[in-house]
């Protein structure tokens, strides 16, 4: 009688243990994505093997516990590196790009730690065809943002009739001044009815040393028509200590030709408001081969006309262009692979 009293518990815990064990999972997930490009902007020119040239190469954990009541822990940490010579993308970070753990629910979801702002994360997808990243985007080659937050606090809110939001404060730590309090606000607001979707979004950042504080403001809208999808972006970004102040308006489209092939062109103004001139426009070019649900083999090229002292280059999804003579043009095109995991 004993020996049964003693197992009872036993087996309570190892059935505990189990349907803990049946309620969690942890996912190792990852982009490997290489190409070879050519870059020209007059006096400099590269030719060069790039990691990143469509999607960021990565490599990352993502994991949830469900602990009842339709509630859920989430987490997810993931490291950019370049699957060239498989350095990391930012050396000091045993992950650079996400480190966060949070809660989802009924109630919607909150993060904290290390995320993209929900400027990006949200609005990315409505941005262009290609979701604002690659030399081909005038979204990545003209705009001035910082894309992650560390310190960070989200919430994203249930969908309703088609409308949801997320908000994000960053606080300050020891590597600004000061070193304490709220260093950055972010809210997003995306509506979706069927093929239509709409978005906008505000930002306000005080720089690391506490001098000067970046605004931004995206308004995105999109609409699909069969295989067809069109984009319209207006962008500003200024800055209190008035060394920027631009508003950049962005046009694209895209057609899948049948599943495996899609093709996409996009176009870029940048107006300089502070009255130097310093304008830029953008053309890009990409198209995508699906070999299956994994792989993907693409081309993308683009075009920087500045103007003036504008020295805007083609920037990659993970690394950065070359440098640009002021009012000079900048022309690139890359061939690559990308394949997930």
């Amino acid at each position: 009688m004993k020996k049964t009293l003693l197992a009872a518990p036993l087996v309570i815990s190892l059935c505990a243990l189990q349907t803990a064990h049946a309620q969690s999972s942890v996912t190792l997930y990852g982009v490997v994505d290489n190409g070879i490009e050519y870059q020209n902007t007059g006096q400099n020119h590269v030719v060069r093997e790039s990691s990143g040239g469509l999607y960021a190469t990565v490599y990352g954990l993502i994991g949830h516990e469900d602990i009842g009541g339709g509630v859920r822990v989430n987490f997810t940490l993931e490291e950019g590196f370049s699957a060239a010579n498989g350095t990391a993308q930012v050396a000091g970070y045993a992950f650079n790009r996400l480190a966060w753990v949070g809660m989802s629910g009924d109630f919607g979801e909150f993060r904290v730690g290390r995320q993209k702002k929900p400027q990006y994360l949200f609005l990315d997808g409505e941005l262009d065809p290609i979701a604002g990243k690659s030399i081909a985007s005038a979204f990545s080659d003209l705009s001035n943002v910082s894309v992650r937050a560390n310190n960070a606090i989200t919430y994203f809110t249930p969908r309703y009739h088609g409308l949801e939001a997320q908000f994000m404060i960053a606080m300050r730590d020891s590597t600004t001044r000061p070193t304490n309090g709220v260093q950055l606000y972010n809210a997003v607001f995306k509506y979706i009815n069927g093929p239509f979707h709409l978005a906008a979004g505000y930002e306000q950042q005080d720089n690391p040393a506490g001098t000067s504080i970046q605004r931004n403001f995206t308004a995105a809208t999109s609409l699909r028509f069969d295989a067809a999808r069109f984009h319209l972006v207006y962008h500003t970004e200024t800055q209190s200590d008035h060394s920027l102040n631009v508003a950049l308006y962005t046009a694209s489209a895209s057609a899948m030709l049948n599943p495996a092939n899609e093709v996409a062109v996009m176009y870029g103004y940048l107006h300089d408001r502070s009255g130097k001139g310093n304008n830029a426009q953008q053309g890009g070019l990409a198209y995508m081969y699906f070999m299956s649900k994994r792989t993907t083999l693409y081309a993308l090229a683009g075009l920087v006309d500045n103007r003036n002292q504008a020295t805007y280059g083609l920037q990659g999804t993970e690394y950065s262009g070359i440098s640009v003579t002021p009012g000079a043009t900048a022309r690139g095109i890359i061939i690559g692979i990308e394949h997930l995991f």
